[in-house]
């Protein structure tokens, strides 16, 4: 009995020198984060900034020098961290195939005709087109048939096209999906690429879009116009097919137009439903055949551009997971050199998204510090074409320097920095899957609330590079500031919103307007903080049970 109370003595005593152990561990790898959460410092993402955003990069165009001058200075700065190259050939960069289209606007048109009448609309006042992407010239005459939104939710009893005849017709129909639809679905059916697919899938020979008086507080006509003339591009896969919104070209769609308002009530004049009415039915618009033919003729020009994403990996310290990854994104490109606004024409894109590269570089800065890497490796992506349609990140996700299916997270940056302190965070697509507890955990570390999007209908969850990942299957996130201040007399929601309107995707939009460093130094932190969590333990994050994301694109 004594020897067996001696060795229970050894036993107790060896099992809690492991438990002291495995917690000094834990204590030590949590301190360790201390002096890694400190290198990210306000002073450094300025700097960045201040660079990226300068007019010697002429707004960062996709496939323009200046774009090359701030990919060469984001490869130089991986370099400096003595990350390890990820792109093509043993460098940082991955060279993306691109195609811009620009419409020629004096050999286009756009005809309606009724009763044997025709009515020639004036391209940038009345419509626009989009460019078509395999063709230089290409025409379609049919009548047209008013689709609603262009939906077809299933899953929830839904269906614009229901009962309509549109095979070989032109389809017009409404931006946005339905105001009942919950917030998942509406963000989904909201997007060109679903609307596209389901266009394809019923036949439709050509699409016309209207935009709605919602819409249009968000993007005014008179941007969209500005925007246009900078042409569209999309990216070509290895057979030289062109993709654009997660969609390879169909040759099924011979014409894609959008109508301003006064567009729109010319295409609705005589209609069984006026244009008011229309939109007026927001939870499921009246369909219905347009006593109207549209006639399009569309000339496009296509140039070959030369681009590429930045590709940075720093190597897991566990042998098995390190073959599984984090990847930080945030996108490197802007507007480039526009239409002037006040005498000025570079969009320098300084919040959106010099600051969202700086603040992946500082990112990057903090993991090189620690003591010992992650389990798992961490792929830093400064990716291209994110304002012309996600191009960088969707070709990264068809080419990617790993396979995809060891891509375990995407953590997307985008206008990391604005003009106040972060007090809260919104924590886009944190909702989906099980990142929702590692962001909360995180947040309570650096004292900061997760507040709930307080503007759903600008649908963000897809307008970033988190959703190439998500279209893909892989869990997302993309966390942006929230609302909240210490000043109960300051609307910060109205602030914002006004930000959006009169700055942002203007050449407003750079280091003149009043810039919070620290509040990007604050964002930063917790990504790195999230990213570091997820690096660290064994389960991969997982899709809810469930959810629409995860049961749509993620196998579930």
């Amino acid at each position: 009995m004594r020897k067996q109370a001696i060795l229970r003595v050894i036993i107790t005593l060896v099992c809690l020198s492991g438990l002291w152990t495995y917690s000094n561990a834990r204590d030590a790898s949590t301190a360790a984060l201390d002096p890694a959460l400190e290198r990210i410092r306000p002073q450094a993402i300025r700097a960045h900034m201040r660079f990226l955003a300068d007019d010697l990069l002429e707004g960062r165009g996709t496939g323009t020098r200046g774009y090359q001058l701030a990919a060469k200075y984001v490869a130089a700065q991986f370099e400096t961290l003595g990350l390890e190259p990820a792109g093509t050939d043993g460098n940082y960069f991955q060279p993306v195939p691109l195609r811009k289209l620009s419409v020629i606007a004096s050999e286009s048109r756009l005809v309606l005709v009724r009763e044997g009448k025709e009515e020639i609309l004036t391209y940038g006042k009345d419509y626009l087109f989009s460019g078509d992407r395999t063709r230089t010239k290409v025409h379609v005459e049919a009548d047209v048939v008013f689709a609603g939104f262009g939906v077809t939710a299933p899953e929830l009893g839904y269906d614009d096209y229901a009962g309509l005849d549109v095979r070989g017709k032109i389809v017009a129909m409404l931006s946005g999906a339905p105001e009942s639809f919950p917030v998942d679905q509406r963000a989904y059916y909201t997007s060109p690429e679903a609307k596209d697919r389901n266009a394809i899938a019923h036949g439709v020979a050509g699409v016309v879009l209207c935009f709605t008086p919602e819409f249009a507080q968000i993007a005014p006509w008179e941007m969209i116009v500005m925007h246009s003339k900078m042409g569209e591009i999309c990216w070509l896969d290895q057979e030289g097919m062109p993709h654009l919104n997660g969609l390879a070209a169909s040759p099924e769609i011979r014409g894609v137009a959008a109508l301003s308002r006064a567009g729109a009530e010319a295409l609705f004049d005589g209609a069984p439903q006026t244009l008011e009415a229309v939109f007026a039915a927001k939870n499921k618009p009246p369909t219905f055949a347009l006593p109207t033919k549209v006639r399009m003729e569309t000339a496009t020009v296509h140039k070959p551009l030369k681009c590429a994403n930045v590709v940075a990996i720093l190597r897991g310290s566990d042998p098995q997971l390190r073959e599984e990854c984090v990847v930080f994104t945030a996108h490197l490109d802007h507007l480039g050199i526009g239409e002037p606004i006040e005498g000025d024409g570079i969009f320098n894109g300084a919040v959106d998204n010099a600051s969202g590269v700086a603040a992946l570089i500082e990112i990057a800065r903090a993991f090189v510090s620690l003591p010992r890497a992650p389990r798992r490796s961490i792929v830093f992506l400064a990716d291209t074409g994110e304002e012309m349609g996600l191009l960088g990140s969707d070709y990264f996700m068809y080419d990617p320097p790993v396979p995809s299916e060891r891509i375990v997270v995407d953590i997307n940056i985008d206008c990391a920095v604005s003009g106040r302190p972060v007090l809260d965070i919104i924590a886009c697509g944190a909702e989906h899957s099980s990142l929702g507890s590692v962001v909360e955990e995180a947040a309570s570390q650096l004292k900061l609330t997760v507040s709930p999007d307080p503007m759903p209908e600008q649908v963000t969850f897809i307008r970033g590079d988190h959703y190439s990942f998500i279209r893909w299957g892989v869990p997302a996130l993309y966390i942006f500031q929230g609302s909240k201040t210490t000043d109960p007399a300051v609307d910060r929601a109205a602030l914002t919103s006004e930000w959006y309107r009169t700055v942002y995707h203007t050449p407003k939009d750079d280091l003149h307007q009043p810039l919070d460093f620290g509040g990007g130094a604050k964002l930063a932190q917790i990504d790195f903080l999230i990213g570091h969590q997820i690096a660290s333990v064994p389960q991969r994050p997982k899709w809810n049970s469930g959810d629409f994301f995860g049961t749509t694109f993620g196998g579930q």
